[in-house]
């Protein structure tokens, strides 16, 4: 059996929701912003580094209301929500250089919502050749980038979007 030391884990554990736990580890204060990866804000919405990423860069985005329901977004957070996509598609563009980008939301635990009481977008940047041996044959993924360098580069590119 394969094992992988990953005690950072711990802080996802122990902060998501769970039956009966009012902690969501989606609602936060804007005073944690920098502590928290969150990249920035517009509006009722905003977009936070995804901590245990898919590839380098992975964000969600994510309406500041703590809300499980699509259909229960309101018009203003589905576009607050939506412009902070084509803003990160542009940076990704910009500053990584992407040949894509996975855009998707997982409604309900079925669908494969990790955290189906508060809904997120994912965003998950792609390369070709991203999918390569480490993945397909040694089932791991490689992150190339320290999650506070990429939240660096995003958060400043993002500063100049908005400004």
């Amino acid at each position: 059996m394969d094992r992988i030391w990953a005690p950072w884990r711990m802080e996802y554990i122990s902060t998501t929701t769970v039956k009966g736990d009012k902690r969501c580890f989606l609602c936060i204060d804007s005073k944690d912003d920098n502590k928290l990866f969150v990249v920035g804000r517009k509006g009722t919405a905003f977009v936070i580094m995804n901590k245990f990423p898919y590839t380098n860069g992975h964000v969600m985005v994510v309406p500041v209301r703590h809300t499980g329901l699509l259909e229960g977004l309101t018009d203003e957070e589905t576009m607050d929500m939506m412009g902070l996509v084509k803003i990160m598609t542009t940076i990704y563009k910009e500053e990584f250089k992407v040949d894509g980008i996975n855009v998707g939301i997982n409604v309900g635990r079925a669908a494969g919502a990790g955290l189906e009481e508060h809904i997120h977008i994912h965003m998950v940047p792609r390369w070709f050749g991203d999918a390569n041996f480490m993945a397909v044959v040694g089932e791991t993924r490689v992150i190339s980038e320290h999650i506070e360098a990429t939240y660096q580069k995003l958060k400043s590119k993002f500063i100049e979007k908005i400004f």
